[in-house]
């Protein structure tokens, strides 16, 4: 297989600084970690090639060989270390987030001594919540307002979420984790952990604890969330309700609610930013002729001129009849292409008039026919 460049690895630009280097590794880095995907099989090669290529371009030394000599600068053994001329994975990632010792950001993230700091009342923000809504086109372009039921921990309403009987929330630190909320296994320089079953990652136990929610002072329960959707929201917008999530632990802020919106595809139009767009008949005569022909929009119905000798695949533009502009005053445009109807089913008499129609006008009056033929005879050189 070959081997990748390593500053495509961690996706940086060959004049990339050292902290540039750096913040990619950090972050490549915890989302590969084995340990942060146990189900992932590729995820330890993965980050081995990462510790590999920033080992070499952290380095200004080994970076100046890479730039030059490319991965033959680190052959046999070149690359001074263990694995392959290489260091262990491990250590340098241990050696970028701080080494294991207490309170360290190491520590932090896989949860290693100390150094986790926690309120000592037990209170804890409650989660975000995301909820994905389907609009109409209509409501996009109009903006509404929506009524949302939502399943979430809400405050106990018998404690007032203090999580205490008595509403003191008098606590005393939880023996199972000895107050950090969590519980785990060490395993070499990491540790596998845990929420603490006995406290649920409080560090503090209630020492009165409310019958009706056992002292985490909310309750899971349904709630009905009013939302504003503003006109011109396109798919794929996301609104924030601060404060509609999860009601936090024993007195904790609640979380934020998050909607996900996303555009019910429209029988007639396309939309395309804050432009609109949709094919309409035209009949043959009026193609013909000209005259007026009526086309729908979000609003309504609107009268459009159409000029004589219309083609088929003809676009017209009407202004400000498409989206609103999200938070702006500005307008979109209306896009109509015309689809020329032939007649299907003619009678007998009106075929001979059609006949004698198109014997009158000849070819003069069928310039798209005409220029075709032009281009045919220069292409076959006739």
């Amino acid at each position: 297989m070959a081997e990748r460049d390593y500053y495509e690895v961690l996706g940086v630009s060959r004049d990339a600084s050292q902290g540039d280097i750096k913040k990619a590794y950090r972050k490549l880095a915890m989302k590969h970690h084995p340990d942060q995907n146990p189900d992932d099989p590729k995820a330890e090669e993965k980050f081995k090639e990462i510790g590999e290529a920033y080992e070499v371009i952290s380095d200004d030394d080994k970076r100046a060989a890479y730039d030059r000599y490319g991965h033959a600068a680190f052959k046999n053994g070149g690359g001074g270390g263990g694995r392959g001329g290489f260091h262990d994975p491990m250590d340098i990632f241990s050696q970028v987030f701080g080494g294991g010792g207490g309170g360290s950001m190491f520590d932090d993230l896989f949860g290693g001594g100390g150094g986790r700091r926690r309120d000592p009342s037990g209170k804890k923000r409650g989660s975000d919540l995301r909820y994905d809504l389907e609009i109409t086109l209509e409501e996009a372009a109009e903006g509404v307002e929506k009524e949302l039921e939502i399943e979430k921990y809400a405050t106990c309403g018998k404690c007032s979420g203090s999580g205490s009987k008595s509403g003191n929330a008098g606590t005393n630190t939880c023996t199972t984790c000895g107050g950090r909320g969590v519980v785990g296994q060490q395993r070499g320089i990491f540790i596998q952990q845990a929420t603490c079953p006995e406290c649920r990652g409080a560090g503090q136990i209630i020492a009165d604890p409310c019958g009706e929610c056992n002292g985490d002072g909310r309750k899971q329960a349904p709630e009905r969330v009013s939302i504003r959707i503003p006109a011109g929201v396109d798919d794929g917008t996301r609104l924030r309700s601060t404060g509609k999530g999860d009601a936090g632990t024993r007195g904790g802020p609640a979380g934020d609610l998050y909607v996900f919106l996303h555009l019910r595809d429209h029988d007639v139009f396309q939309r395309n930013g804050d432009d609109l767009f949709c094919e309409v008949p035209l009949p043959f005569s009026t193609a013909a002729l000209g005259g007026e022909l009526e086309v729908p929009t979000l609003t309504g119905s609107a009268t459009m001129k159409v000029p004589t000798g219309t083609q088929g695949g003809t676009t017209f533009r009407l202004r400000d009849r498409g989206m609103p502009a999200l938070n702006s005053r500005g307008t979109g445009d209306l896009h109509v292409e015309v689809q020329v109807e032939v007649p299907t089913k003619l009678t007998f008499e009106q075929k001979e008039k059609l006949q004698a129609f198109t014997e009158s006008i000849g070819e003069q009056n069928s310039p798209m026919q005409e220029s075709f033929f032009e281009k045919a005879k220069r292409f076959f050189d006739l």
